[in-house]
């Protein structure tokens, strides 16, 4: 069981399944500081000054603080301004990751029109030389 299960583990697939899965870890790590950090921030300054990390709605009539830290200490809240930066996050992985697969998908289609196609004569010699080896 132990040398199935270390065939199974050390698969070409596994490994590329865990490497892609840190990658990937990392990538959202770098696109939520690009959405909290850069786009957001902007975001908020042409609509206003909003702030979309503090828009929250309370849930209980005790809530009264004016930012989410404070509110969640206070009772529970819908913080919608933390869905709107996660949908905004899944927006731009979507359409990263909609790009790698269209230029993969272009490598590959070129890949493929540019092979080499067997000439007709090596397809006729080939022939040839099977029906002589048949006959032997």
């Amino acid at each position: 069981m132990f040398n199935e299960f270390k065939a199974f583990a050390f698969k070409g697939n596994v490994l590329d399944l865990a490497i892609g899965v840190i990658i990937a870890g990392a990538f959202g790590l770098i696109v939520s500081s690009l959405v909290g950090d850069i786009i957001m921030p902007i975001v908020g300054a042409i609509f206003g000054g909003l702030d979309f990390s503090n828009m929250f709605a309370p849930l209980a009539s005790s809530v009264t603080a004016t930012t989410l830290d404070a509110a969640k200490e206070q009772g529970a809240v819908l913080a919608y301004g933390n869905f709107i930066t996660a949908v905004v996050n899944f927006l731009i992985i979507a359409f990263i990751l909609f790009l790698i697969v269209r230029a993969a998908n272009s490598m590959k289609q070129k890949e493929e029109e540019a092979a080499p196609s067997a000439p007709a004569a090596d397809i006729q010699l080939l022939t040839e030389i099977r029906d002589v080896l048949k006959k032997k």
